[in-house]
């Protein structure tokens, strides 16, 4: 009986310490392999703490982000910020679940790049609008557009469009009638001063402000910020206040109804940053909420 007694305890000690080494090996953790917290889990810091990781351009969308990191601290939310400066980039990394959100984009923008793409992204809502405006370092003016002048203008679909727009607006040229954000330079149908246009990735727009051979450049806001351009004051045009293209917080589709998603989009709009936008920025954005 004493030798059993031993070997059944021999086998009950070696059976416990294979339990011990492969609990200690397979453990899970909340990092990913390269020892980021993954999109959308919570930190390990606390069952009732979840990351939501959140893509954005600097200028504003990553500052309106950072202002309400506190409030969704309390609500349980770590916001991880990631900064994108390329339009191409934050869809596909919400497509791919490596982020949860981002915050860069107008709708007219966001159709444009699901359907091209086959991606199922929406809009939680609208957070502000942010003008888009013609501005020069060669010019001050309208009238100083000389024939066969070259205007920049963003190389993306929608913002392409829309600059066209911001071109007719000012009655510098006509484009097809109904069209919209979907005009490209081929649908220019009057152009008096026979201007050229070209077409630039939208980042580097306030940079082809120093080409000799650009007279002017139709620029979003947030890289107008960006470079140091005050668009209540440098701008020579800019779209009205009512301008339809709002900034939005995107996400997938499955998870438009995600609570967490929800509170981040409560954060967005809040007075708090309601008053942050009118004061911070002085006009040039302004909140669509």
């Amino acid at each position: 009986m004493i030798k059993k007694t031993k070997f059944f305890s021999l086998i009950t000690a070696s059976l416990l310490a294979v339990s011990l080494l492969v609990t200690g090996c397979g453990g899970t953790t909340n990092q990913d392999t390269n020892g980021e917290t993954p999109a959308g889990t919570n930190t390990g810091d606390s069952e009732e703490v979840v990351t939501l990781k959140v893509g954005a351009t600097p200028v504003p969308h990553a500052e309106i982000l950072e202002l309400i990191k506190p409030d969704l601290e309390a609500e349980g939310i770590n916001l991880e910020i990631k900064i994108f400066t390329e339009y191409a980039l934050p869809n596909p990394a919400v497509d791919s679940g490596e982020i949860d959100a981002n915050f860069f984009q107008h709708t007219p923008y966001l159709e444009t790049y699901t359907i091209d793409q086959g991606m199922e992204l929406v809009s939680v809502g609208n957070v502000h609008i942010e003008p888009m405006g013609l501005y020069s370092k060669k010019i001050t003016n309208l009238d100083e557009i000389n024939d066969g002048d070259t205007i920049a203008i963003p190389n993306d679909p929608s913002n392409g469009g829309r600059a066209l727009l911001v071109l007719e607006n000012a009655g510098l040229i006509k484009v097809k009638e109904g069209l919209g954000v979907k005009a490209t330079v081929l649908d220019v149908v009057e152009n008096p001063k026979n201007l050229k246009f070209q077409e630039i990735e939208a980042a580097q727009l306030p940079r082809a402000l120093e080409d000799a051979k650009i007279t002017a450049a139709v620029i979003n806001t947030n890289f107008a910020l960006e470079a140091g351009l005050n668009p209540a004051d440098d701008a020579i045009v800019i779209e009205d206040k009512d301008s339809p293209f709002a900034n939005i917080l995107v996400v997938q589709e499955s998870r438009k109804d995600d609570p967490n998603i929800q509170k981040l989009f409560e954060a967005l709009t809040s007075d708090k940053v309601r008053d942050f936008i009118e004061e911070e920025y002085e006009g040039s954005i302004v909140p669509a909420f």
